[in-house]
């Protein structure tokens, strides 16, 4: 989900919901205690240098039971931080405190921010020798008819 995405979805809501990728809600007394611009140089396996960048935003829980941060308050954050940090209209990575600091990226569902799972990968397969997924066919698929004919050349 793109930063301008949010935005808008933020104007449309009374009360801000960020949904775990296993169904719970995050506790509604977090606090957004970061928004910023992250930016990632590195060489993939392969050789090749890449560039990334992506907004964070990081939730934290405290036990001030009584916060709830509003939609416009969030929205004056972000939109101090495009200001200040030179933000874009970049993709959302938002990090989370689990058992250590979850990476998600982020959807929304017209009522919740839905935090997505991220996966790794290798972005040099074909420098990897990595092969790629083969189509996998079920038994059933294949056509049970005879296909062979007298004449057909295939005994």
């Amino acid at each position: 989900m793109k930063l301008s995405e949010v935005k808008v979805a933020l104007k449309a809501l009374k009360t801000i919901g960020f949904q775990l990728p296993n169904g719970e809600l995050v506790p509604n007394h977090f606090h957004v205690t970061e928004v910023g611009k992250i930016t990632k140089n590195f060489i993939d396996c392969g050789g090749t240098v890449r560039n990334e960048e992506v907004v964070n935003f990081q939730l934290w829980n405290a036990d001030d039971y009584n916060h709830r941060l509003h939609p416009e308050k969030l929205l004056n954050i972000i939109e101090l931080s495009e200001k200040v940090l030179g933000i874009g209209n970049l993709e959302i990575e938002v990090e989370y405190q689990a058992e250590t600091i979850g990476k998600f990226g982020l959807d929304f569902d017209g009522t919740n921010f839905l935090l997505t799972s991220k996966q790794t990968d290798c972005l040099a397969k074909d420098n990897c020798g990595i092969p790629e997924e083969k189509t996998k066919l079920q038994f059933s698929d294949i056509p049970v008819a005879n296909t062979c004919t007298p004449g057909g050349g295939c005994c």
